[in-house]
């Protein structure tokens, strides 16, 4: 498989004038992205392929944070991780000082100090499960009590790997990805009179569900349009899903490198 060029670009002087851009993430957390692209002279199709809402039963979640002084380490995923588990948390007498802290990336590490926590562990470079799997304190960790906040289903890299340590692993699971519905008759006008430049897609499941959400007509379109992502494995989906073109890849999934990606590839384009 080849692999996608990690686009990085200073976010000084980027250009996006004449360039429409469609924001995929999720309708609460989309609009800092927008801001930066209409800052930037972009503009934004707002099309949310995602939406964040409460796990089916709170019982199992709100039992593991009954118990969370009895872990050693707790994982958040990801922002959503962090803002729904860390309101629950607060409400049943906040974090344990005992807890070490951990986040996948910059973004979960950012919001938990919005929360009021400083997260102990998370990667400096690459933030997947892989690069925190790959830090000195997620090594020894056998006998370790670990607890991961993450949304209902997902990888199951990160669990899988620690117990194989000889970790002993729950979940809190606390909130579910689900597909909206989502008006698709201005995407599809733009994309009739050519006026969509690029996408941007933050996970496989809203790469799944844009795919599916477009409609026979809408994927002649999609597979033709250029595809901002930020992991190889949305790379290998994006050619598996029959993309023209290999995706730009995002050097983090924060919006700053998503627009310094985009940036970066009008400049290459000589628009």
């Amino acid at each position: 498989m080849p692999v996608a060029e990690r686009n990085g670009a200073s976010l000084n002087g980027v250009n996006l004038n004449g360039i429409t851009i469609v924001n995929t993430r999720p309708a609460l957390q989309s609009e800092p992205l927008c801001q930066l692209i209409e800052s930037a002279g972009g503009k934004v199709i707002r099309f949310p392929v995602l939406e964040i809402t409460d796990p089916i039963d709170n019982a199992v979640l709100s039992g593991v944070i009954a118990r969370l002084a009895q872990f050693d380490i707790a994982i958040f995923i990801s922002p959503n991780a962090v803002d729904r588990g860390m309101n629950l948390i607060s409400a049943q007498g906040g974090l344990p000082s005992s807890v070490n802290v951990a986040a996948v990336g910059k973004g979960s590490a950012k919001q938990l100090a919005r929360h009021g926590h400083k997260a102990d562990i998370f990667p400096q470079h690459k933030f997947n499960s892989e690069a925190l799997l790959a830090m000195p304190d997620m090594q020894a960790v056998a006998g370790k009590h670990i607890v991961i906040f993450r949304g209902e289903g997902g990888r199951e890299l990160l669990a899988t790997t620690l117990q194989q340590r000889g970790a002993v692993v729950e979940y809190a699971e606390c909130y579910r990805r689900a597909r909206p519905t989502t008006d698709t008759s201005e995407l599809m006008r733009r994309w009739a009179r050519n006026e969509v430049d690029v996408i941007v897609v933050t996970s496989n499941e809203g790469l799944h569900n844009l795919y599916d959400m477009v409609g026979a007509l809408g994927r002649k379109w999609l597979i033709k349009t250029t595809l901002v992502v930020v992991s190889e494995r949305s790379v290998a989906l994006a050619q598996t899903l029959g993309f023209k073109h290999l995706p730009l890849l995002a050097d983090q999934a924060s919006d700053e490198s998503i627009l310094a990606t985009i940036g970066l590839w009008k400049q290459q384009q000589g628009q």
